[in-house]
């Protein structure tokens, strides 16, 4: 079955494009489009597509917004990658926490973007480690990190869960950390599953931001 896929943009000619890309691969399909937020909600109920591409900032509901009330109101989400002209930018950060599985960047090359709809599709999350590390680190310090911190003690993360942790924040894969523990891919999968049951993260972009958010680990 093809990955589908709902583009939801105010501008025209950017539907036009990912569209574009898009429908050069033969197992992804465009399903449909929508010019607000406001008609997310809607679309994903009648279409049920697997991945939304979401404009950050849209006039009437922003894609932060627009996040929350899927993941909120739909059973079974849809993948969320946030589409952005702007890369350090707080709207990334606020949807990242709003549970978006990533970001992806309005010039990034056709491959990139395939590759991204592909990856979140297959459960995967979009992570750039230096970037969560910056906005973290601009955008970080507010009020919810008395939540984040809460979340953290909670979880009671076994010492190896939390070594798992911080390698995540690194944007280590699972064979790339289960070659740094020099442990099987398998046992980092269960010790990943385990960290993102603990602290009730939707992906490991969620646990990442916990992990920063929380002072876990710090942006620097």
């Amino acid at each position: 079955m093809p990955v589908t896929v709902l583009l939801v943009d105010d501008e025209p000619l950017v539907r036009a494009g990912l569209r574009a890309v898009l429908e050069t691969q033969p197992d992804i399909t465009v399903v449909g489009e929508a010019a607000d937020g406001a008609s997310v909600i809607p679309l994903v109920r009648q279409l049920r597509p697997d991945v939304v591409a979401m404009d950050v900032r849209m006039p009437l509901m922003d894609g932060i917004e627009a996040t929350r009330a899927v993941l909120r109101t739909v059973e079974q989400p849809p993948k969320i990658i946030v589409v952005t002209t702007f890369e350090n930018d707080e709207y990334v950060y606020d949807a990242l926490r709003a549970g978006a599985d990533g970001f992806l960047l309005k010039r990034a090359r056709p491959a990139e973007i395939v590759h991204a709809v592909r990856l979140v599709a297959e459960g995967g999350s979009l992570l750039f480690p230096a970037t969560v590390r910056k906005l973290a680190a601009e955008y970080g310090d507010r009020p919810g990190n008395a939540q984040a911190r809460a979340v953290l003690e909670r979880a009671r993360l076994t010492e190896r869960e939390a070594e798992v942790l911080r390698l995540m924040t690194r944007g280590l894969s699972n064979g790339e950390i289960a070659a740094r523990l020099t442990v099987g891919t398998e046992t980092v999968k269960s010790h990943v599953s385990a960290v993102l049951a603990k602290l009730g993260a939707r992906d490991r972009t969620q646990a990442v931001i916990t992990a920063y958010e929380s002072g876990f680990v710090t942006p620097s």
